[in-house]
């Protein structure tokens, strides 16, 4: 009989705990390129893309969508933990056509822009241009003001009332901060790293304020990744190792994430939230691949040279045919089974792995 992986095991359980039952009316999606639906898609002459095959090459009939993925990504996988198809659809999508908005059927907005930080100036400036083709995102901020334009159209076509309880029963999931870490690592910055990190926590704790001033009371937060641990960072590193200095940011990131949710929980009393450790969640996996099903940690599925880290993926690009053992689709991001992995440890994993409590113990609350 052949034996399972611990993914299989873990879709088992998952079905067993009947996922489809959770209260969750919608979901709200923030963040950069790791949770992006299509939003950059809509952005004109903006280069930092995925609507272009090999991407998309597993989603339903090989469509490329604007997902940085080969298929579906984590915030599609929490989606339908929750009881839904996949994630919502992009804002720009939405306003494009309102009368979406007064459907019984809303389920929520997908604002995630891939290549935005926390800081305004990330995904804006010459050298992250230079590293991934960006000119322009939708920075979290933004992101913010377009929710509150959400907020404000529902309740002015169903009401006060309805909105209020939307909102407060409703996940908001938020995942963003590689770019910031990215951006400073490689600006030869002045700035003390300590004080980098401190002023990217208070304006990170700024805008989670604004969205829980909109009555937002469940919050959902993918920490940052492993990413010197990305094969375009490998590819920098002479010995393809990890970016130990890079990994470093990360960890004193989570620290200060939790730091300032732990503050909010006591100012904010009716706050629920989840903490996914993104970073030890990966680092798991690199190190002990194959109970997971992962043959390749290192080298990306879809890219070229060294590691397939220095380039895009593309109809250019090598493209890797067991697409199901890599844990890595491009240069940056994870595959559509990686992503399903991270949802599925969000969603049910032990504290080690998310905390105070996991993805469904939130949407439960």
């Amino acid at each position: 009989m052949e034996s399972k992986t611990f993914l299989q095991v873990l879709c088992l359980a998952i079905v067993g705990l009947g996922f489809a039952s959770a209260e969750v009316p919608a979901i709200f999606v923030l963040g950069d390129s790791t949770a992006d639906v299509g939003t950059n898609n809509f952005l004109p002459g903006f280069k930092a893309r995925a609507d272009f095959p090999p991407n998309g090459i597993d989603f339903p009939s090989s469509r490329p969508t604007g997902r940085f993925s080969n298929g579906f990504n984590s915030a599609d996988f929490l989606a339908m933990l929750m009881g839904f198809k996949r994630s919502p659809l992009p804002f720009f999508a939405l306003a494009d056509n309102p009368k979406l908005l007064k459907r019984p059927s809303f389920r929520g907005v997908n604002f995630a822009s891939g290549g935005s930080g926390i800081l305004d100036i990330t995904g804006q400036t010459a050298l992250t241009s230079s590293l991934s083709g960006v000119k322009n995102v939708v920075p979290l901020r933004e992101q913010i003001e377009q929710l509150s334009a959400v907020h404000e159209n529902l309740t002015a076509i169903k009401g006060s009332v309805y909105t209020e309880i939307l909102f407060s029963r409703s996940l908001f999931f938020i995942s963003i901060g590689s770019n910031d870490l990215l951006s400073y690592f490689y600006s030869n910055s002045s700035v003390p790293k300590q004080d980098f990190i401190s002023a990217l926590g208070l304006e990170y704790e700024k805008q989670i304020m604004s969205i829980l001033e909109l009555g937002a009371k469940k919050i959902g937060i993918i920490s940052v990744p492993p990413v010197g641990c990305c094969p375009s960072q490998r590819a920098f590193n002479e010995s393809g190792g990890c970016l130990v200095g890079l990994n470093d940011l990360a960890l004193e990131f989570h620290s200060t994430i939790n730091a300032l949710l732990m503050k909010l929980g006591s100012e904010y009393t009716d706050l629920k939230y989840s903490l996914g450790n993104t970073y030890e969640m990966t680092i798991n996996v690199i190190d002990n691949p194959f109970p997971f099903g992962f043959k390749e940690v290192q080298t990306a599925c879809c890219g070229v040279k060294r590691f397939n880290g220095e380039g895009i993926c593309d109809k250019n690009a090598n493209l890797c045919l067991n697409r199901h053992e890599y844990l890595f689709w491009d240069l940056f991001h994870p595959t559509m089974t990686a992503s399903k992995l991270a949802a599925l440890t969000l969603y049910a994993g032990e504290p080690r792995f998310v905390s105070p409590i996991n993805f469904k113990q939130l949407a439960e609350a």
